[in-house]
């Protein structure tokens, strides 16, 4: 038998920003309904931030063991026992997850529903058994790792964001595609862990970042012994005993560069595709669902925030938008995104932390009124105590 539920704002999705929308709205009183159909805490708890974040902790503390740039500390070769690292990364997830757990939020007022949701109008889903009306709804999806379509690509025999850390044996040699930030990251996690790493970009290592400063990073891990192909077209995946092989372009050059392990990291996807957007009267796109400044769909009633609303794909994006969101049904304050200010960090050793324009993006939009100021670590006076003096700090004006 159909059960109708009656609410005030329907959450579809329980990443971070669904969670923190449905924690806002309960908490000022309004009737909250949360629908999960997946793990709660989404990809930031379970695939994304806390697993990445845990496994680079371990290999920054391996890595720490091979220096010997201050004067009366040994090197040495740490033993790493692979599966045991997983453990640490599990462990860091299980301890944050409290945070994020059903039990946690229908404390707090919410009714969680854990199953998949899709729209039978504009302002009614079903899920399982039961139908949900609501004044509001916000779509929090998130979005998911894509598979290229490359030649011989077997999708169920490499790894993603998703799968990667439930990895238990050692690879020994892991091949990456993809240099954005996931792909660079576990690059240098697992090469510090004792793997051997290749990676291949069509273009250029993390794109997005200040070219000065993507510089720093390449040669690091170029000087920690990462294979990096840049530049090139990857014609062919081919799955030989247990291998991989990559057959690959670059600059009409013809390689072949075989390993034991496959990384996707060729970018995301919006989660849209259970939803039945059309209808709810909502607009989207291979990007992900069309949004106004306000985050509104084109059925004003209906908001899409974090990953599946086509922006800049970043957890405390997700949580700004909740921001937004909350201002507008709550207070009915006509908030809009603003990304003149946006940050971000790419975590890897050294990181790469941004505000803003690049110089790139900035002599495109005023030309050569720009002025560019620096200053090394090298001067710096704790840097040069911890002998940590790789890297600077730009200042575009």
């Amino acid at each position: 038998m159909e059960t109708m539920i009656t609410t005030q704002v329907c959450v579809i999705g329980a990443g971070s920003g669904g969670l923190s929308v449905a924690a806002g709205t309960s908490q000022l009183g309004l009737d909250t309904v949360l629908i999960e159909k997946n793990e709660m805490g989404g990809d930031c708890l379970n695939t994304g931030c806390v697993p990445s974040k845990a496994l680079l902790a371990a290999a920054k503390r391996a890595h720490h063991h091979r220096q010997n740039d201050i004067k009366g500390i040994s090197a040495d070769t740490p033993a790493i026992d692979f599966a045991a690292v997983k453990d640490h990364v599990n462990d860091t997830i299980e301890i944050i997850q409290p945070n994020d757990s059903q039990q946690r939020f229908e404390n707090l007022g919410v009714r969680v529903i854990r199953d998949e949701a899709r729209f039978i109008s504009p302002d009614t889903v079903q899920v399982g058994d039961k139908k949900i009306r609501s004044r509001y709804f916000v779509i929090a999806t998130g979005s998911s790792p894509v598979i290229p379509p490359i030649p011989g690509l077997e999708a169920d025999k490499v790894l993603t964001n998703e799968t990667i850390f439930n990895l238990r044996e050692k690879p020994e040699h892991l091949l990456i595609v993809g240099g954005g930030p996931i792909g660079i990251e576990m690059a240098q996690a697992h090469r510090r862990l004792g793997c051997d790493v290749s990676l291949f970009d069509m273009a250029q290592i993390l794109p997005r970042d200040d070219f000065d400063n993507v510089a720093i990073v390449r040669s690091t891990l170029l000087s920690e012994g990462i294979s990096l192909y840049e530049g090139v077209s990857i014609n062919q995946i081919q799955h030989i005993d247990g291998k991989m092989n990559l057959v690959l372009t670059r600059n009409d050059e013809h390689l072949e560069i075989q390993g034991s392990h496959i990384l996707i990291a060729a970018g995301r996807k919006p989660v849209i595709d259970s939803l039945d957007l059309e209808k709810a009267q909502v607009g989207y796109t291979n990007s992900g669902i069309s949004v106004d400044s306000r985050l509104r769909t084109g059925n004003k009633n209906i908001f899409a925030i974090g990953d599946v609303a086509g922006g800049p794909q970043f957890t405390h994006i997700a949580g700004y938008h909740a921001g937004i969101v909350i201002r507008n049904i709550c207070f009915k304050i006509p908030s809009k995104v603003d990304y003149r200010a946006l940050p971000w960090v790419t975590y890897t050793d050294p990181e790469i932390a941004q505000v803003g324009l690049t110089q790139e993006q900035a002599i495109s939009k005023y030309g050569n009124k720009i002025k560019v100021v620096e200053w090394e670590y090298k001067e710096n006076d704790r840097a040069i105590a911890e002998r940590t003096t790789r890297g600077k700090i730009r200042v575009i004006t």
